[in-house]
């Protein structure tokens, strides 16, 4: 495996900064460390291009012959190396150097079989997982999907847009199994690309929240909403750990307001002893507060036993975490013995050039759309955090509605994930 090609640029017409895209692909491919005909490409697009979305998969697969599978989606913003598109005309692309043996594109009408089933040989151990965020009962589909895997896990994003929502999933020159001549645009459901064993990844989940009160045993529920905490009525609790007064109104709802839950199952950590959230948390927002009851409604259906923590957005723990899943990935993948060559490579400037000493072939990276933009401070801030804890690599990524990971669907969270490749 090699360097995976990529490219991205913005321009108001799509054609356009298709073929800027275009030509920073054919420069990488005519690259010795990268790869010279990669089967698989991985297409997102802002939302501004979404009216177009079947000419710029015809016109982008038409350029490039050599790859017969595309995946993808829409956001309101995308993301390259150092670099993301945040509410501008903008697409993103990354071509992956992974033999078509060790991966399969599936989409509603063509989905993604259990290893053995159908008569295929391929065993699904991992996906990468775009979906609609209208499509009903979700996060029941998600967890459903990665129970097809051996794994268990899945990673990716909801699709962001104010037009259409499209998704992209095109197989062997626009044939896949099951369905005939298909365009490769899709509105609906769940679509990306299974990979089996073979294909190696490290991933991880970084939070955006950090917790403003204790944790709490959710002691009392009526489906969404939690009745009490620890026996005691909910809403108690929860001006007790925000310090609000309830007879000042309009400072009590401002607060309550920029307030979040997190929660987790009773057997689950919620908080490391940095004080961050761990990836066990799952993050939702407070839809309501019931005075009569002294309860709190919240955007997940809870279960008694479940532990929950108020929490807010933090930048500054987001920073952290972010540059700690980075560390974390560039560890795992240093080799235990090197050469004096490889530690020369690893120990010289990671902004130079991608190398594939790194062992990093490509990455994504997918976004919470709260988190893009100004967030973080400034134009492509989290990016150049990713890149300065990863190093620089090709990714791609877009910024999205709902981020996936292991069998769940996040908030406020960024999933980076890695495909390595040896030394």
């Amino acid at each position: 495996m090699k360097l995976f090609p990529y490219g991205h640029a913005t321009h108001p017409q799509w054609r356009m900064a298709a073929g800027l895209v275009l030509a920073q692909l054919r420069a990488h491919m005519a690259l010795p460390e990268y790869a010279s005909a990669p089967p698989l490409g991985l297409l997102y697009i802002t939302d501004h291009y979404a009216p177009h979305a079947q000419e710029l998969l015809d016109y982008v697969s038409a350029e490039l012959p050599e790859v017969t599978d595309w995946a993808g989606t829409v956001g309101v913003g995308v993301a390259a190396n150092n670099v993301e598109y945040f509410d501008e005309p903008a697409l993103s692309v990354m071509l992956c150097d992974i033999s078509p043996e060790h991966y399969r594109v599936f989409s509603g009408v063509a989905p993604l079989t259990q290893g053995g089933q159908g008569g295929s040989s391929f065993v699904p151990h991992t996906a990468l997982l775009h979906a609609d965020a209208q499509t009903p009962d979700v996060p029941d589909l998600i967890a459903e999907l990665a129970q097809r895997t051996v794994s268990g896990h899945v990673f990716g994003g909801l699709a962001s847009s104010r037009q259409q929502v499209v998704q992209f999933a095109r197989r062997g020159d626009g044939n896949m199994a099951g369905q005939g001549k298909a365009a490769g645009v899709f509105s609906g459901g769940l679509s990306g690309v299974a990979f089996d064993a073979d294909v190696a990844m490290v991933s991880r989940v970084t939070q955006g929240c950090v917790p403003i009160g204790p944790v709490h045993t959710i002691t009392a529920v009526d489906h969404h909403v939690v009745l009490t905490l620890d026996d005691e009525a909910a809403l108690d609790v929860l001006v007790r750990d925000l310090n609000i007064d309830l007879e000042q109104r309009q400072h009590a709802l401002t607060k309550v307001r920029a307030t979040l839950v997190g929660l987790t199952s009773a057997h689950d950590a919620a908080i490391k002893r940095t004080g961050e959230f761990d990836d066990a948390v799952l993050v939702r927002h407070i839809i309501g507060l019931d005075p009569a009851q002294r309860a709190v409604a919240v955007a997940q259906p809870v279960e008694v036993g479940m532990r929950l923590t108020f929490c807010e957005r933090n930048v500054a723990a987001a920073r952290a975490d972010l540059m700690r899943i980075g560390a974390e990935i560039r560890e795992a993948l240093e080799p235990e013995e090197m050469t004096a060559e490889l530690a020369g490579v690893l120990s010289a400037d990671t902004f130079a050039a991608p190398h594939p000493a790194r062992r990093m072939a490509g990455a994504i990276y997918v976004s919470c759309a709260g988190r893009g933009g100004p967030h973080f401070g400034a134009p492509s801030a989290e990016l150049h955090i990713v890149r300065r804890a990863l190093g620089d690599v090709p990714l791609v990524g877009f910024f999205a509605g709902g981020e996936i990971a292991h069998q769940n669907l996040y908030g406020y969270t960024g999933v980076l994930t890695v495909f390595t490749t040896e030394v």
